[in-house]
């Protein structure tokens, strides 16, 4: 993850966009990349979605990919460890879906009977 911080910060460095990259702008560009994600798989089924061609899965490939540069871009201009975000969001997670109440369920953890 250090390596992939260090990369973007040269890569942002070198081409002067550090005066880009506020936070408003980084979530933002990551909410057009994500949308972008959502795009290929609109209007396809089920199915289809588990199913990709190969040249779709590329696609999704690169646009994962610039998911990962703008939250990760995100984070670090923010002082967040994105992984230890992650395990920390998992464990609240674990809280709020316990396996006895959310095993096979879509339900929304407010919807559990008490």
């Amino acid at each position: 993850m250090k390596e992939l911080i260090q990369k973007l910060r040269n890569f942002a460095k070198e081409r002067e966009w550090e005066q880009f990259h506020s936070p408003k702008n980084l979530a933002m560009a990551l909410s057009v990349e994500v949308a972008e994600i959502v795009e290929i798989f609109q209007w396809l089924t089920q199915e289809e979605s588990k199913n990709l061609r190969p040249d779709v899965l590329q696609k999704v490939k690169e646009e994962i990919g610039d998911v990962t540069i703008f939250l990760t871009n995100l984070a670090d201009k923010l002082g967040i460890d994105l992984l230890a975000a992650a395990m920390e969001k998992i464990e609240v997670n674990e809280r709020k879906y316990p396996v006895d109440k959310a095993k096979g369920s879509a339900k929304k953890y407010t919807e559990f009977e008490k």
